[in-house]
């Protein structure tokens, strides 16, 4: 009986370790995939029923689950394999930056341009496979659908003779501009960085709590006579002239910045973070320096409360941003699984159907154009269109995004007139706006050093009148 209970056990210790064995296995199979992305920066799921976003017939889409767990799903249908997402957020791109610096690993994340050149800059990345931008093959949503107009961009900011479309797939983009309300604010003061200095809306505007977006808006500002002269308009280089203009970090251009925003603070009600769009929604301020993507989201919310909102892109210049997916070498090495699943993860947020759900979902406009899919268009119509033969409506074309030659009716929308300053306006600009955007630079360590003394004596205090 003994030798009976003896066996039993050996066999019941038996059968568990086989499925502990068989679990070990299980898991040593499973790829496991690190992403970190901006906080709600991607279709979480679960919405509501009368959420369909009915483009057509035969394109009713619905986010029933986050697009992390179809993803999970898709990768395996697709490849046979399972993956297992770990998905985390930052805040900044620095928060981003100091978690990589202190020991935390991803493989896959989502930083804005500048923080993917530092990281370029700093060898952090691993560049895409040989395949990833091969169109025949089916599954690159990316390569087939993105924007030629991003592409171009992507293809021709380098750093150190190297190309970011090496390392970088786009998701988000936009421009930086105001949001303002305009029975308080008109479209003309609204149409220059100046309106920040107006003294007729003491106390009533807010500016980004970010060295870099008001940097930008000031150097803007403090060059108007410069990039708005006949001259520097039409030479044939003027992107380029812009680029350089805007991006200047010697002492003397910092110095003048530090005193135009100091001018700045005097002026407005805050220096602020995220409560710029509420202040807009409940009248607290009557303009707001703003990322396209969050003014639509204000737009939004004002329209709830029968507030019409509008958003412009100051006609001296702006800034262009984007951010974009890149593979870091402490987490993808040299493995292949890892690095498949870290590009197919591109792919599957770049398929039209999901780049629609993530627009609608955060507001913000994705870098997909479509491709051979005319999804996202459709979108964009269905969104922002009207009945010409019902509503007063304008033209409104965007062909130079999805890739026709300038005016091509087919990239054309009948709009209200009202668009042509507000969510549409914000997600996707004419083509006059991007042509006055430019790329912020990555600064080097000095600028960067000497940017940060500067922003230090404008938000706290005066380190130069101590040193005195």
């Amino acid at each position: 009986m003994k030798n009976r209970i003896l066996l039993i056990a050996m066999l019941i210790t038996m059968l568990f370790s086989l499925t502990a064995c068989g679990e070990e296995q299980a898991d040593a199979d499973t790829i496991v995939l690190r992403v970190s992305n901006w906080e709600e920066y991607i279709d979480l799921g679960d919405w509501d029923e009368e959420e369909v976003i009915d483009i057509d017939d035969d394109n009713n889409i619905f986010g029933e689950n986050s697009m992390v767990e179809d993803y999970e799903e898709w990768f395996y249908d697709t490849y046979g394999k399972k993956v297992k997402v770990e998905y985390s957020t930052f805040g900044t791109n620095e928060e981003l930056y100091n978690q990589l610096t202190i020991g935390d690993s991803y493989d896959l994340v989502c930083p804005s341009e500048y923080m993917i050149m530092k990281m370029m800059r700093e060898d952090m990345l691993v560049p895409f496979s040989s395949d990833f931008y091969n169109q025949d093959i089916k599954t690159n949503y990316y390569a087939k659908g993105v924007s030629p107009y991003i592409k171009n961009v992507y293809d021709e900011l380098a750093i150190e003779g190297q190309s970011i479309s090496k390392y970088a797939a786009g998701y988000m983009w936009g421009t930086l501009g105001l949001v303002y309300n305009p029975l308080e604010v008109s479209d003309e003061e609204a149409s220059h960085w100046d309106l920040m200095l107006n003294k007729k809306f003491d106390k009533r505007i807010t500016v980004k709590d970010s060295v870099r977006d008001a940097f930008f808006a000031a150097i803007t500002y403090g060059s108007y006579d410069e990039i708005t002269s006949s001259e520097f308009i039409s030479s044939d280089d003027y992107k380029a002239r812009l680029t350089e203009v805007l991006n200047r970090t010697d002492v003397d251009t910092v110095n003048y910045v530090e005193d135009i925003l100091t001018q700045i603070k005097n002026n407005v009600y805050s220096f602020e973070t995220d409560s710029g769009k509420a202040d807009m929604v409940t009248g607290k301020v009557v303009a707001n320096e703003q990322w396209s993507g969050d003014a639509v989201y204000t737009m939004d919310q004002a329209d709830e409360d029968d507030v019409t909102l509008c958003y412009s892109v100051p006609t001296e210049g702006s800034n262009l941003w984007f951010d974009g997916w890149v593979m870091l070498k402490d987490g993808i090495a040299n493995d292949a699984d890892k690095q498949l699943a870290a590009e197919s993860f591109i792919n599957f947020v770049s398929m039209p159907e999901n780049a629609v759900r993530n627009m609608y979902y955060i507001g913000y406009t994705s870098v997909i154009a479509g491709g051979d899919s005319d999804l996202i268009f459709n979108y964009m119509d269905w969104n922002y269109g009207v009945d010409p033969e019902e509503e007063e409506y304008v033209e409104y074309n965007v062909s130079y995004f999805y890739g026709g030659e300038d005016g091509d009716e087919d990239y054309t929308i009948y709009t209200s007139p009202d668009q042509t300053k507000r969510q549409l306006y914000a997600q996707y600009p004419p083509k006059d706006v991007v042509n006055r955007s430019v790329v912020m630079a990555c600064f080097d360590d000095e600028s960067n050093s000497r940017i940060n003394r500067m922003w230090t004596n404008v938000r706290c205090f005066d380190l130069k009148s101590l040193l005195d």
